[in-house]
């Protein structure tokens, strides 16, 4: 699973062959200037997803459930939801939460809705959490994202997004639930992957620990436009 937020690395990822193409909140983080997730809207998820779902990859089309919204009441959340699908052109939502919304989503499944489930360190909770951290390292903390889990599975979850989560922890989680986990800096036994684009590609200044960069982009970028504005400034390009 590797995010995209534009057609132009939509259809990159789709190119790679990855199995999920996630219209994350990150957007906020790495597109809009934002600080965190939690001033994205439900328009700029339409509006990104939209982008992406013109390519019409082969991978499936997931995107995130922006700050708040899976705590308004049901009409509301089915609403927002509705239009992330229906004007967005997701295939699927993932939506930050456990046990506590578990019903909720439970509904939206029964609405015709393909949710991803998301628990560990939810970003969305950055303000009350005071910053990043991860999750699953005590042992009550182990037993209450196991609880999380199963309650998500058996709300109709199609897969579990397990987010900065102790090792062992995912590893118990992946094996105690039926439907597939993804993990982001959660170890290595989880069913799948996902990194934000700009973190693997090397476009981050500040990538967290976890991550792998598999190129480093932003030196080739910045080494292009100098070229580029040098160039003309001295009236090399364009040749008459």
């Amino acid at each position: 699973m590797i995010t995209a937020y534009d057609s132009v690395f939509a259809r990159l990822a789709d190119a790679a062959d990855a199995d999920i193409i996630l219209i994350g909140d990150s957007v906020g983080n790495t597109v809009l200037g934002y600080e965190s997730t939690v001033k994205v809207t439900v328009d700029d998820i339409v509006h990104h997803s939209s982008a992406v779902a013109r390519t019409n990859p082969e991978a499936l089309i997931l995107a995130d459930l922006p700050f708040g919204c899976a705590h308004f009441s049901f009409d509301k959340l089915l609403s927002d939801c509705r239009r992330i699908i229906q004007e967005g052109g997701a295939e699927a939502v993932k939506i930050e939460g456990g046990a506590a919304i578990a019903d909720k989503i439970a509904k939206l499944v029964r609405a015709g809705i393909a949710v991803m489930g998301h628990i560990g360190l939810e970003p969305q909770q950055v303000l009350r959490l005071g910053g990043y951290r991860k999750f699953g390292k005590t042992e009550d903390e182990k037993k209450s994202m196991l609880a999380d889990a199963k309650a998500l599975e058996d709300a109709g979850v199609f897969a579990l997004l397990l987010e900065m989560t102790e090792p062992e922890t995912a590893r118990a989680v992946t094996r105690d639930v039926k439907v597939p986990t993804i993990g982001i800096g959660a170890g290595a036994d989880c069913d799948g992957q996902v990194l934000v684009c700009t973190d693997l590609l090397g476009l981050t200044e500040n990538p967290p620990p976890f991550v792998k960069q598999y190129a480093n982009l932003k030196s080739q970028i910045e080494g292009a436009y100098s070229k580029y504005v040098a160039e003309v400034r001295s009236g090399k390009f364009p040749k008459k």
